[in-house]
């Protein structure tokens, strides 16, 4: 009874090492096989007690899952190194393994074919990246991706013939070469080329259409200066000194800048001495210069205008030079006098620093003009007097303030503040570009009253107040009529 218990105890135990050792037996089996083996069958034993037969032993589960583990990683590793063209050596290979993966992963894929070039002749073999590590192969830039359809990968790529390149424009990547030296050197003559035409027609635009003239007068302005070649009266007025560099620049601010429209040119006489009384105004007095600069270009002859300055404007170093040259003399009787009976067109402004620093609030209002001596001198000479309307320069710098101590500390008749300075520094120095209106009135006869005339300071006090008031009627009457500061 014990000896028969002993054996039906033992042998599960047998079929269990059975079993163990045919575990190893599945592993190594072939990985093409899908189907399990089947574990051998342990062995029979009667039972003693109830003499049933033995069961059977279960086999593990964990030699399936190793099994197909395996079996993946050979497939994984065989397309691997499957070539991707099938040559004689890929074709013997593929004869010479006998596993059922390999046929069939060789009968899903589609065999490719070697295709030969245009001459017939096989396609030159690419290197790899494995083989060319091996050589010590040069490694070549990587090629520029064609923006076209891509062409199928199963499809090899016909060798094409070398093809000979001019080296001196492009390089094996297609990229432009830097040019010699003797296409950089036709580069910048173009270049230069185009830069003087273009020049030359922004110059011809700027000075009109006659450009050349002007230069030309430029030219032989300069020859003369260098010769000695040019005169100055007695005044110190010279003529070839302001016409060619003084009136260009005032020529620009008088139509480009300030527009400025001249009314009654008319009433200036063609020859002969007159004086021109006028307004003053600006807070800068170049109001003065305007006016000589318009009667220039709009008389019929060009008639200069010889204009009487303070003391202030002579004792400046650069400034009474600057006015001497260009026509400028001191306001007095005597010069005056000289110049009228020269035959010279003199013009006066009679409210000095009283006009001309005056606030924005009292604009186009008339100061006193003095005790008349500017009638005394026309009647004396026996001169025309013509009135003069300038509208416009009142604008060009607001003076709403007055720094009476800075005016003092300078020894200047006012120091003004203006929107723009000195908030603004140098750039407030900049005048607005108000619309000017210059008219002169009808003449004004001396002549019939005598030299004696200018004795009497009733008749030269009355005849200064009409000319006042007739420069005053005329600029109320251009205020109406324009149509705003501006424009």
């Amino acid at each position: 009874m014990a000896d028969s218990t002993r054996r039906s105890t033992a042998a599960p135990k047998t079929a269990k090492k059975t079993a163990k050792k045919t575990t190893p037996a599945a592993t190594t089996s072939p990985p093409t096989k899908k189907a399990t083996t089947k574990k051998a069958a342990p062995a029979k034993t009667a039972s003693a007690t109830k003499g049933a037969p033995a069961k059977r032993a279960p086999a593990k589960r964990t030699s399936t899952v190793a099994a197909a583990a395996d079996r993946a990683g050979g497939e994984r590793a065989k397309r691997r190194t499957t070539p991707l063209l099938t040559g004689p050596s890929s074709e013997a290979s593929a004869a010479g393994s006998g596993t059922k993966g390999a046929r069939s992963t060789a009968r899903r894929k589609p065999a490719l074919r070697v295709v030969s070039g245009p001459d017939g002749s096989p396609p030159a073999a690419t290197p790899t990246r494995s083989s060319a590590r091996r050589t010590g192969a040069a490694r070549r830039p990587p090629a520029r991706r064609s923006t076209s359809t891509r062409a199928s990968t199963h499809a090899a790529v016909p060798a094409e013939k070398p093809v000979e390149r001019d080296s001196s424009k492009t390089t094996q990547s297609g990229q432009a070469v830097v040019p010699g030296l003797a296409e950089l050197l036709s580069v910048l003559l173009s270049a230069g080329q185009l830069t003087s035409r273009t020049l030359g027609q922004a110059a011809g635009a700027a000075a009109g259409e006659e450009w050349e003239r002007r230069f030309a007068d430029t030219i032989e302005f300069l020859q003369r200066r260098v010769r000695g070649d040019y005169a100055v009266d007695d005044f110190g007025f010279d003529e070839d000194f302001t016409r060619h560099t003084v009136f260009p620049v005032l020529r620009l601010l008088k139509d480009r800048w300030f527009r400025v429209e001249v009314r009654g040119i008319e009433n200036i006489p063609d020859d002969g001495g007159a004086l021109l009384v006028s307004n003053h105004s600006g807070t800068v007095a170049i109001d003065s210069v305007i006016t000589q600069m318009a009667i220039h270009d709009a008389h019929p002859r060009g008639r200069f205008l010889r204009m009487l300055g303070a003391d202030l404007v002579f004792q400046l170093p650069v400034v009474g030079d600057f006015a001497r040259k260009t026509g400028a003399t001191l306001a007095s009787n005597a010069d005056a006098e000289r110049l009228l009976r020269a035959g010279e067109l003199v013009g006066v402004w009679p409210e000095g620093f009283k006009g001309v620093g005056k606030p924005f609030r009292e604009r186009y209002k008339l100061q006193r003009f003095g005790r008349g001596g500017f009638v005394s001198a026309a009647i004396r000479s026996e001169v025309p007097i013509i009135p003069c309307s300038v509208v416009g320069a009142e604008e060009i710098y607001p003076m709403i303030g007055n720094m009476k101590t800075v005016a003092r500390l300078l020894g200047a008749p006012y120091a003004p503040i203006t929107p723009f300075f000195p908030l603004l520094g140098p750039l407030g120095l900049v005048p607005l570009p108000s619309k000017w209106i210059i008219e002169f009135g009808a003449p004004v006869d001396t002549a019939s009253l005598g030299a004696s005339a200018a004795d009497d300071p009733m008749l030269v006090f009355e005849l200064t107040d009409q000319v006042r008031e007739t420069i005053q009627q005329t600029l109320y009457s251009v205020l109406v009529t324009r149509r705003s500061v501006f424009f």
